[in-house]
């Protein structure tokens, strides 16, 4: 299907921040990037989900820069103002949730994972979708209404099997309907074409989970 995409100018705070607008006509997800920045795979994911039909903004959360190591995207992100990303990812929520008018979908990368939980956990009443990417964050679950899938690798140096084992169990407690999956074998960021963990045969497993995910919850 021909799809739209375009650079947009969100208004946060009366600052401009760019993102990214890959659109099918269809249910919004927003998608928020991991501490590498917004880079081209990022928007690759976008025009990916919009070929699915699904209308896609996705932030820039670091003001275009983009890490190309490890060392880098942790400066990125411990460098970070975590309450200017909130307020760039609830602009963008809203913004989303304006053009399409309906419940939205949010997906997160690892950094962008926990963003997506806090957002589910700020705003349950326009978000029905959550999809994790190796990103867990110990928020309040009490008030997400969403519907949570979760990608994660069996053993993961950055995001700990436990702590995510921890974060399902509180979910669950807090009467979140929470499906995750653990792939085995794989590392940290095997999602990313252009990452060496990438794993292509988990990432086409768990896109087809995810796609699945989507139609059935965003309507």
């Amino acid at each position: 299907m021909s799809i739209q995409k375009s650079e947009i100018m969100l208004d946060v705070n009366e600052k401009s921040v760019n993102a990214y607008l890959a659109s099918g006509g269809g249910p919004g997800v927003l998608l928020l990037h991991a501490w590498w920045g917004l880079k081209p795979f990022f928007k690759q994911v976008c025009d990916q989900l919009a070929e699915q039909g699904f209308t896609v903004l996705a932030p820039d959360m670091f003001d275009g820069q983009v890490a190309r190591t490890i060392d880098e995207a942790k400066m990125l992100a411990q460098g970070s103002d975590s309450q200017a990303i909130g307020d760039i990812v609830m602009a963008a929520k809203d913004h989303l949730h304006n053009i399409t008018k309906n419940k939205i979908g949010v997906m997160g990368f690892s950094f962008g994972a926990a963003w997506s939980l806090v957002a589910a956990n700020h705003d349950p009443e326009k978000i029905s979708a959550v999809v994790l990417f190796y990103g867990a964050y110990p928020t309040e679950f009490k008030k997400i209404k969403s519907k949570v899938l979760g990608h994660f690798c069996e053993v993961d140096e950055w995001e700990p099997i436990e702590g995510v084992r921890e974060m399902e169990a509180n979910m669950k407690s807090a009467g979140v309907d929470v499906t995750l999956h653990f792939y085995p074998g794989v590392g940290h960021w095997f999602m990313e074409s252009d990452r060496p963990e990438h794993d292509s045969a988990s990432a086409q497993l768990a896109w087809e989970r995810t796609f699945e995910f989507l139609k059935a919850n965003l309507s």
